[in-house]
Parts: structure tokens; C-alpha cells; sequence
């Protein structure tokens, strides 16, 4: 009797990918086992045809040999019944990664679990860079029992329930189900007499002071990874990795921006009008900056090279510096009426000495004469 195409019997066309054979694999070989059709004798053979096909088709060579050749260029390679890879086998490799894996022994390694420590710091120390130690808490051995799980320090015994493979297998059905053993949680061991401090774990709840080199440059929400410093893994898993998150202290002078850093210079009265120079002070040191005369508040200047390199590297930013005029206060009786006859002086001359208040009261008439006519 002549065979069918292994792709009209799995119901594909031949374009399929790999995950598409497998998952016809899955849907025909659930329907046509068995197990599950006693009544029916046709099954058996509709299975074997279903497995031959996945076999097949699934090998990479063995699938383009069939594409070129046909079953001539396979049929060599095929495996007749249940023969070569057993039902058992190739069943495991396709549910497997279903129902925890295949059939090997062996307790299963864990990776121990990733840590975040928020790290807080002064702008002065994030743009510098610096050598900061932390308290992290973590798993560290239990000094109870030093580690070993057991109030005697005796060596731990091979799990009974398991044999210690740290797994067990289930019948559900026609599925053989393999699981984490509920007796020693997939380490394949267990503890006769477990310590007190840490129920046989072997670790308790503590902290671990780890120095970290923090990079000149960075910026709040900033990660610096440490890999290995995190949770210790389970049965010779690896450990996890801690991830440092920085949080940059609010500077009371100075804010950032990228590159940038900002700050407002508050400036008297008289400096403001007739110009001058004060004193700034920078992350580097102290500068003088000119005020010319007749400046405004809001005027920005800015200091070149005086802001942050990035941690990234690139130019060093500036410092830009925006001006705040200060209006006097606490003046006494004399300081008072010089003030009046500045005033008085000012608007005699038409009002000259203030274009921005000038400029806005004529908008201002402008606005209410032409709503007379509306």
C-alpha cells in the first residue's frame, strides 16, 4: 500500500514551519492515541502514520531529502511502527516543555532571584563619581547551623520520594506527568533534623555590605548592574544579579538637565540698574559673573564647561545661570522718600525708563477703546 504525503497526513502544506509540524503533531497525536481508542483499531495505525510524518518532517535533513526525493530519499530513515525513537521519547520531546520536561533524573538548578537597591546620593557625588559601600539585604548562611540545614550538622539524605531526582512522575490519563517533588522541592535531598533558625533552608533573611563604584556622569534613574550579587541559586543554580537604581538628592542651589545644570541668581535692585559683578558658585568652584546694566529678571546667562559630563561621555555641559531682580524690603522712612523722588523723577521724563510697562498700558488703552465700539 502506497504512503501518504507526510504533509496531507499531519494536514499541512509544505511551506509549514517548525512550529506549526510540531503543534500538528501534538493535536493528531492526542486524537489517535491508543489509549485513548480502544474501540477503535484504525487508531493504532492512523498513530504510527502520524508519528512517522513528525519524524520526518521535524529533521531538518530528513525533511529536505523527503522535499527533493520524496519517500524514496527517506524511506531508508524511517522507522517503522515504533521503532528507532520510542513512543515514549519522541513523546516527551514534543510535551515535555507541557507538563516539566522530559524523563532524566536529577534535581533541577535554580537561579537565585535579582535584588534592587535605591541608591541615594548629592548631585556633587553622581557628577564626580565615587566609591560608595551599601547594606543589602539578602540570603546569607544561617550561623546556626553554619549552613549545612541540620541542628547536628550531619549531611543531608537522598529524598525517598524521589530517589533524589527532585521530581516525581504522575499518571493522569494517558499522560505520564512529570513534577517538582512536594517532599524535598526539587532538591532531591531532605533533612532528618532541620535547624531551627532556618527550618533546613540553610540561609536566613540578613545583609551583605557590597562597595560600589558609582561612574562619574550618572543621573537620577541611573541602573548599575552587579552581576552575581543577588539571590544565591537553588541546588548549584548561579546567583542573581543587583541591580543598583540612583536616585539623586534635590541640590539646593543648583537642578539638572542632561548635560546641563541650572540655577536662579538672585541680584539687588542698584545691580540690576547700573550692572556689576557677583559672585556664582559652580560645582568646580566659585566664578564671577558681569551684570551688565539695566538687566531684567528672567535674563539668562550661560557659563560654558561649567554644567556635567554625561556618563556616556561627550562634551561637558554649561551652567546657565537666570537672573531674578530682588525689590527691596525693610526700608525705613529716609530710604523711603529717596525712592518717591526717584519715582517722581522717572515718570516727569514720559515714562521712558520703563518700555515694558509702557508698551503694556498702551495695549492696555488699546484694548478698552476698542471695546467701547463693540
Amino acid at each position: 500500500m502506497a504512503k501518504r504525503d507526510y504533509y496531507e497526513v499531519l494536514g499541512l502544506d509544505r511551506k509549514a514551519s517548525e512550529a506549526e509540524i510540531k503543534q500538528a503533531y501534538r493535536r493528531l497525536a492526542m486524537k489517535f492515541h491508543p489509549d485513548r481508542n480502544t474501540d477503535d483499531p484504525q487508531a493504532e495505525e492512523r498513530f504510527k502514520e502520524v508519528k512517522e510524518a513528525f519524524e520526518m518532517l521535524s529533521d531538518r535533513q530528513k525533511r529536505q531529502a523527503y522535499d527533493q526525493f520524496g519517500h524514496a530519499g527517506v524511506d531508508q530513515q524511517a522507522g517503522a511502527g515504533f521503532g528507532g525513537a520510542g513512543f515514549g521519547d519522541i513523546f516527551d520531546s514534543v510535551f515535555g516543555d507541557i507538563f516539566g520536561g522530559g524523563r532524566g533524573g536529577g534535581s533541577r538548578a535554580y537561579r537565585g532571584a535579582d535584588l534592587r537597591y535605591d541608591l541615594e546620593m548629592t548631585l556633587e557625588d553622581a557628577v564626580a563619581g565615587s566609591e560608595i559601600k551599601i547594606r543589602v539585604p539578602t540570603l546569607v548562611g544561617c550561623e546556626t547551623c553554619g549552613g549545612k540545614g541540620s541542628r547536628s550538622g550531619k549531611a543531608p539524605d537522598q529524598c525517598g520520594t524521589c530517589g533524589g531526582a527532585g521530581q516525581v512522575r504522575m499518571q493522569q490519563g494517558f499522560f505520564s506527568v512529570q513534577q517538582t517533588c512536594p517532599k524535598c522541592r526539587g532538591s532531591g535531598k531532605t533533612i532528618s533534623d532541620p535547624c531551627g533558625t532556618c527550618n533546613g533552608g540553610g540561609k536566613t533573611r540578613g545583609n551583605k555590605t557590597i562597595s560600589v563604584k558609582v561612574p562619574a556622569g550618572v543621573d537620577n534613574g541611573d541602573r548599575i548592574r552587579l552581576s552575581g550579587e543577588g539571590e544565591p541559586g537553588q541546588n548549584g543554580g548561579p546567583p542573581g544579579d543587583l541591580y543598583v537604581n540612583v536616585v539623586v538628592k534635590e541640590h539646593p542651589i543648583f537642578t539638572r538637565e542632561e548635560t546641563d545644570l541650572r540655577c536662579e541668581v538672585p541680584i539687588d535692585f542698584v545691580t540690576a540698574v547700573l550692572g556689576g559683578e557677583l559672585e556664582v558658585p559652580t560645582l568646580s568652584g566659585r566664578v564671577m559673573l558681569k551684570i551688565p546694566p539695566e538687566t531684567q529678571t528672567g535674563r539668562m546667562f550661560r557659563l560654558r564647561g561649567k554644567g556635567v559630563r554625561s556618563v556616556r561621555g561627550g562634551q561637558v555641559g554649561d551652567l546657565i545661570c537666570r537672573v531674578a531682580v530682588e525689590t527691596p524690603v525693610n526700608l525705613n522712612k529716609e530710604q523711603k522718600e529717596l525712592l518717591r523722588k526717584f519715582g517722581e523723577s522717572l515718570n516727569g521724563e514720559g515714562n521712558t525708563h520703563s518700555p515694558r510697562a509702557s508698551s503694556w498700558l498702551d495695549g492696555v488703552k488699546k484694548f478698552f477703546e476698542e471695546m467701547k465700539f463693540s
